[in-house]
């Protein structure tokens, strides 16, 4: 009898790495429909641009390492590493914001360290921190949401301010400098006006910022579907909610007039889109059960004092970057013992 062999593993993977991107890409949907709801159409000109960019320099510097360029980019990291670039920028913002950004991700942040399975870093949380640093202005021209705005662009109206720089007829600068819920909560708290005053301005809503909460809640369904699907283990999305609640609970007690509630802080910004999608990365966060949950609870506290001390509105991308510098350390710390040792 002639039996076969081949090299291990002889057992084929459950989950293939492009399988689970599909995963991630098919949760954010829900968010991406709210965010076009709430704010038009111009993130789906910036999840085109980023995944667009991101894809050309992923096959660049494949091609520049001499590595097959069709197996890599068929695993879907980069189009999912542009994806969640894309979900925090601003919608009208220029084109050339978004190559920046992916340069910086899947260049630097991913490809100059091996590429995927290699990087230390988050790429898309890089190419964040990157272009909030190097154009503030830029990523502050947030639009107002549907209920507030004096009328959405149309889909040729959002190209021509994404690609050319000009606002449509329809819009005057009011409508794109307007500070979003958490920038405008941060400034006002150090005005040292009350945290009811500043809500009772009508961008708040019931929770969080108006149309923010809305988005929130629906990464939070995608996160669920990942949960559901086995994509994503629990630990890292309880722990960052569950510590700042644990955090911003007492404070929030005792001083409601100068410290935000739980709720506006999870509803307000990236945070739940950070639980669910960025904190999870396999690569660039702990891989431990008690490091998920270390690693989770480190990027809230973080996100948390980056908020109330820190030179930016929302501290999640930052957190995370600082996390992912003590993932390894966390790992090891961590790690199960061996049974008889």
């Amino acid at each position: 009898m002639k039996f076969e062999l081949a090299g291990a593993p002889h057992q084929p993977p459950a989950a293939s790495v492009g399988g689970v991107m599909r995963q991630v890409l098919y949760a954010l949907v829900p968010a991406v429909a709210a965010h076009v709801w709430f704010f038009g159409y111009g993130i789906l000109f910036q999840i085109a641009l980023a995944v667009g960019f991101a894809v050309a320099f992923e096959a660049i510097m494949l091609k520049l390492r001499d590595r097959p360029i069709g197996l890599f980019l068929s695993d879907w990291s980069a189009v999912v590493t542009g994806v969640l670039f894309a979900l925090c920028m601003p919608p009208l913002a220029p084109w050339w914001i978004a190559a920046v950004g992916m340069l910086f991700a899947i260049v630097i942040a991913k490809q100059l360290y091996g590429g995927l399975g290699y990087n230390l870093f988050n790429p898309a949380m890089v190419g964040f921190a990157a272009v909030i640093i190097a154009f503030p202005l830029e990523l502050s021209q947030w639009l107002l949401p549907r209920s507030l705005s004096p009328g959405l662009p149309g889909l040729l109206e959002t190209a021509q301010a994404v690609f050319t720089g000009r606002l449509p007829a329809t819009l005057d600068w009011d409508s794109v400098t307007g500070a979003t819920p958490l920038d405008q909560l941060r400034t006002g708290v150090r005005e040292n006006l009350l945290v009811t005053e500043v809500r009772s301005a009508p961008i708040f809503g019931d929770f969080g910022g108006r149309g923010w909460e809305w988005i929130a809640n629906f990464y939070a369904l995608g996160g669920i579907y990942l949960l559901w699907k086995r994509v994503i283990s629990w630990h890292v999305p309880v722990a960052v909610i569950a510590t700042t609640v644990m955090i911003s609970m007492p404070l929030w007690l005792f001083g409601p007039d100068t410290n935000p509630s739980p709720a506006q802080h999870i509803f307000s910004g990236a945070l739940v889109l950070a639980a669910f999608f960025i904190a999870t990365d396999p690569v660039s966060g702990c891989s431990t059960s008690k490091g998920k949950l270390v690693f989770g609870a480190g990027v809230a506290i973080l996100t948390l004092v980056i908020r109330r001390w820190g030179g930016y509105p929302d501290g999640v991308a930052f957190a995370v970057l600082l996390m992912n510098m003590g993932a390894p350390l966390i790992d090891r710390l961590t790690r199960p013992r061996t049974y008889g040792h």
